[in-house]
């Protein structure tokens, strides 16, 4: 038995996707645990592109049974779209949607907007009512997926809709829209409902099953170490634990069962929204990264934020996380940097309040990077093992292993599912 947890460790799009789609080859079971169509993720598949954002990454091999979590925020038209999608590609998607997965309600899309535009500091969010949907969730008025069987004539959905009315009207303050949000949301879960009704079941009686008889399971965590509202850069992060230990308990497996937790990475940084980012470029490298690097958000578009690697923050993460191998992507991409500009810097240091320091402190908009520098750059065409790649791009995965004190076990080398080195 093998249970992988896939794991950012930045500030997310550094391409678990592809590295969960690999690591699925041999599972018997694929578990999308946390987030909500807040996440994104790309696979190039036999020169098909696909994004998804809630589908679990797996749904392309048929032969998985792959599982949208509890720990999963649901919208509804988004999912029906993907599952249009995937059909229309011609995937018979093996899909199971956890009857305990909360919905994304029109109201939450609408509130989430609407406190985003009154923070004089804005966090950044997609607008995909992800944060709403989640404080319903705690606030105990969420309606889970199951519900949507009879929603109706259930009087205990009719009171959780009523409640998440009388909770948005608390913002706007209008009593004249309580009828129309009413409405609003009983036709929204109606809409989609046929599409999905079929896919919705208890997931934890397949993941019992699957642990019970030895077999490999992937969980897909979404987002990432820094957007953690626990461990992250609050509050410019999401509305849940997108952890190691947050995917675990969104999917519904216990940390014993654990046997590898993949970091994935790039071979520079990323971050989308707002938030501190030590290594950030705003000269011609850090634009040339976004270009070379495609840097744009699967989910809104919009363009990232791009700097050199931070290992300080790579190596807290391998603590908070348990992580046991690293997946690299981009290592193509930083070679290309490194020959159009000479050098390439890695952050190994921060200078905090005068002092030097290699941990990632609460306040970390206070550090600045300290740098080691590598010469030149290389040029990863052809290349089909390790011992393919030129002498300095070598140079930069082991001083990565060496400094994180984990090993190196994927290297993204391009954007399809077999542009990927294994290092033995």
């Amino acid at each position: 038995m093998a249970v992988k947890v896939i794991i950012g460790a930045f500030w997310g799009d550094e391409g678990k996707g592809k590295c969960a789609h690999f690591e699925a080859s041999d599972a018997k079971v694929s578990i999308r645990a946390t987030g909500g169509a807040n996440a994104g993720h790309t696979i190039v598949v036999n020169d098909k592109k696909y994004a998804m954002h809630l589908l679990p990454s797996s749904i392309l091999r048929e032969d998985v049974m792959s599982i949208i979590g509890p720990g999963v925020v649901v919208d509804l038209e988004v999912l029906s779209n993907e599952i249009k999608t995937i059909k229309e590609a011609g995937i018979n998607p093996n899909l199971f949607i956890s009857d305990r997965a909360c919905i994304v309600l029109p109201s939450d899309k609408e509130m989430d907007a609407f406190v985003e535009r009154i923070r004089e500091h804005k966090v950044g969010t997609t607008g995909r009512g992800i944060g709403p949907a989640y404080a319903a969730k705690d606030h105990r008025i969420a309606i889970r997926m199951g519900e949507l069987k009879d929603n109706r004539k259930s009087s205990t959905v009719m009171d959780k809709i009523r409640c998440n009315v009388e909770f948005t009207l608390l913002f706007y303050g209008n009593p004249y829209i309580k009828g129309k949000y009413v409405d609003k949301i009983e036709n929204y879960l109606n809409e989609f409902k046929t599409e999905i009704l079929p896919y919705i079941c208890d997931t934890q009686a397949i993941i019992n099953s699957a642990l019970a008889n030895d077999e490999t399971i992937v969980i897909e965590g979404a987002q990432a170490m820094y957007l953690d509202k626990d461990h992250g850069d609050y509050p410019y992060v999401t509305s849940s634990n997108p952890t190691a230990a947050g995917a675990c308990c969104g999917a519904g497996i216990g940390p014993m069962y654990v046997t590898d937790v993949i970091g994935v990475m790039k071979a520079y940084c990323s971050r989308v929204g707002e938030g501190p980012f030590q290594t950030e470029l705003f000269d011609e490298v850090g634009d040339r990264i976004r270009d070379l690097g495609y840097e744009y958000g699967t989910t809104t578009g919009r363009p990232r934020r791009c700097g050199w690697l931070d290992l300080v923050r790579a190596k807290n993460a391998v603590h908070v996380n348990s992580i046991s191998a690293w997946c690299v992507n981009h290592i193509d991409t930083l070679g290309k940097i490194g020959m159009e500009f000479g050098t390439i810097k890695v952050c190994t240091s921060y200078d905090y309040c005068c002092k030097e320091i290699d941990y990632v402190p609460t306040d970390s908009e206070k550090a600045s990077p300290i740098y080691k520098e590598f010469e030149g750059g290389w040029d990863t065409t052809g290349c089909k093992t390790y011992e393919d790649l030129p002498a300095n791009a070598k140079a930069y995965i082991e001083f990565i292993e060496e400094y994180t004190g984990v090993p190196v076990k994927y290297i993204g080398i391009g954007p399809a599912d077999t542009d990927v080195i294994i290092k033995e």
